[in-house]
């Protein structure tokens, strides 16, 4: 079964409505080049309106870099599944790195917002990965399948999940794995959730995220079990950005 080709960009806290508009413009007027590739965009929550208006004729997806487990309350400064969904969210990230490590995002709280997105029929992005100190002690798959294991738990179908491989001391320090290093992982992965979903979990899609860029996108994603990226810092640059899309593309010939 042919896998769909899947790339995200994650703007983090950057970005402003000169990039919603011009990334917008960049992605569809390279549309054709990238037809079979599903693209997602996550902006800073204050411009997911501006982006639902800038791409909302457009087949481009918008999703959210987090949300709360909760579904209301007095909970300062978060967002609800609900509140994002108002805003055309569709897709969430949960438990990327920078959450784990400087936000508080324990294992109970990503498995909560895992299951609270499952139930909302929301597409869930599972951010798994290594720090550089659990690679040097060759401790990745014992980390990876216990992060996984922690999210999914109580998880019984996983049609609307995808996960998002990305190696801590690769994220934002110019470092990527290798094509071959990340490939070990994603085919980890994929016989995990193939254990625990059969063949739905082994269909799912597996994203690489780290450092990704134009040059080394399309060796990346020639990997048999790498499906597309995550993409933090060339995501910022539309034509990096769509030069990686269409990357993506070559894994439908």
């Amino acid at each position: 079964m042919q896998r769909q080709p899947l790339v995200i960009a994650n703007w983090k806290m950057n970005g402003d409505r000169h990039l919603v508009a011009s990334m917008a413009e960049a992605l569809r007027e390279s549309a054709a080049k990238h037809p079979q590739v599903d693209v997602v965009v996550c902006p800073p929550a204050v411009l997911l309106p501006a982006w639902q208006q800038a791409a909302f004729y457009d087949n481009l997806k918008l999703g959210c870099q987090d949300v709360n487990e909760h579904g209301h309350g007095a909970h300062t400064g978060e967002h609800s599944v609900a509140l994002v969904q108002e805003a055309g969210v569709s897709v969430a990230l949960v438990g990327h790195s920078e959450r784990r490590q400087f936000y508080g995002d324990t294992a109970e709280r990503i498995a909560a917002k895992v299951n609270t997105l499952q139930a909302s029929g929301m597409t869930v992005v599972l951010c798994v990965g290594e720090s550089a100190q659990q690679r040097e002690q060759e401790q990745t798959f014992v980390v990876v399948a216990q992060q996984l294991h922690d999210a999914l738990q109580h998880v019984e179908q996983c049609s609307n999940l995808v996960i998002a491989y990305e190696p801590v001391w690769a994220i934002g320090t110019g470092l990527t794995a290798s094509p071959g290093q990340a490939q070990e992982v994603h085919a980890f992965i994929r016989n995990w959730l193939s254990d625990k979903f059969g063949p739905a979990g082994a269909n799912l899609q597996l994203l690489y995220g780290g450092s990704v860029k134009a040059d080394n996108a399309e060796q990346l994603f020639a990997q048999a079990d790498i499906d597309g990226g995550l993409i933090g810092g060339a995501s910022l640059v539309p034509e990096q950005f769509v030069a990686i899309c269409n990357a993506a593309q070559t894994r439908s010939k």
